[in-house]
Formats: structure tokens, sequence, C-alpha cells
């Protein structure tokens, strides 16, 4: 199987499992951007709940924009925040020391493109689980694909379906409960080598 898939900041659970079933990935190169997705936006489990991290960009007068076109408004100093915010959830979790150092650097070098940050932050995930992905690009948009399972509407949060994921311990089980379909260093943090196993038993809920 060919999955389509959008490229995200981070892939949540239902993003990963998906690429974790695919024989090949394809990455949509050439769509409009669009707002309230996870292009630029991606859930974590903080004290209170879920919390939001999203990337600012830079808005132009244009109507409609490439994706690979996005521009990271960087007069903000939104990296640094998210990694307090994901030290501040996870710094207490089995596994945040463990992988930390591979994904501090995504917080501290500056990023300019929004898709170019996107395939660093999931090129980073693979390098911590030691996952190989076939994997291709798009060169052209196509509306729809009969040679591809098209699982680009997992971009779309306004959307988003209720996942009935496997429970896994997460840091505020004991406030909040389960939460589904989070960001997967949610997951990597609380599972670690055993992501990719979790992973592989979630495709059937998608």
């Amino acid at each position: 199987m060919n999955a389509l898939i959008h490229p995200t900041y981070f892939p949540n659970i239902a993003h990963a499992a998906a690429m974790l079933h695919a024989d090949e990935v394809t990455f949509e190169m050439d769509d409009n951007y669009q707002k309230q997705t996870y292009r630029n936006r991606t859930y974590i489990y903080g004290a209170n709940g879920i919390l939001k991290l999203s990337i600012p960009i830079i808005h132009t007068q244009k109507e409609r924009q490439k994706y690979r076109d996005i521009k990271i408004y960087n007069e903000e100093n939104w990296q640094d925040n998210h990694w307090k915010s994901l030290e501040t959830a996870y710094r207490t979790s089995p596994f945040f020391e463990f992988y930390e150092d591979e994904l501090h650097p995504l917080f501290t070098e500056k990023a300019d493109f929004l898709l170019d940050f996107n395939f660093k932050c999931m090129e980073a995930v693979l390098d911590c689980l030691q996952w190989e992905i076939n994997s291709s690009k798009t060169e052209t948009f196509q509306k729809t694909v009969e040679d591809k399972m098209d699982f680009r509407y997992l971009a779309n949060a306004r959307k988003e379906k209720f996942y009935n994921f496997d429970a896994y311990t997460q840091v505020f089980n004991d406030k909040h409960g389960f939460i589904p379909n989070l960001n997967i260093l949610d997951l990597l943090f609380s599972e670690g080598p055993n992501t990719l196993n979790y992973l592989e038993n979630q495709y059937k809920y998608l």
C-alpha cells in the first residue's frame, strides 16, 4: 500500500500509524496552504490537559499560497517557548532524557520555511526510532488519487474524528485520563523503543 500524506509539525498518532502501515509514503508537496491544520500546529499533554503548540507564519496579501512557500515568522521566540513547553510536560516521562539531545536542536536552529522544518521534525523522530521509510514526493497536485490511500485528510485539525486508540501511560493520566492522537512525541517519551510496536496495532482504528 502506498499512502499519500501531508507533512505536518510532528506527525500525530494517526499520521504515524498510517506511515508505518504503508509500503511507501508519498508526501504531498504541491498543495495550497490551509489554516487550522496540523501543518503548523500540534498538540501535547500538559499539566492542564491538551496544549496546542502553533508555529507562527508570515501572512501575505496573496489569497492562496503553496504550502512549500510558507515562511515562518521568527520575530516571536516560538522555538524556545515550544521547547520549554515540551520540557515542562515531559521532563518526568520515562524517555524524555533518552531522546532530548536529538530533538533539542530543532528548537535552537533557525527555521525559515514551514515545510522544510516539518520534514526536519519528522526525520528527527525517524532517527530516534531507527525507523526507515520508503518515501517519495509529489510533483503535481491531484485532488483525487487512485493508486494510493489518500490520508491527506489527517492534516485537517478542524474535522478530526475521534480515534479509539489503545491507551498507554501518559504523564498526567491521573489528572485527565488518557488523551488519544496527540503529537508522536507524547508516545515517544512515554513508550520509547516500544513506540513502533504500539503504532503497528493502531492502524485498524483509522
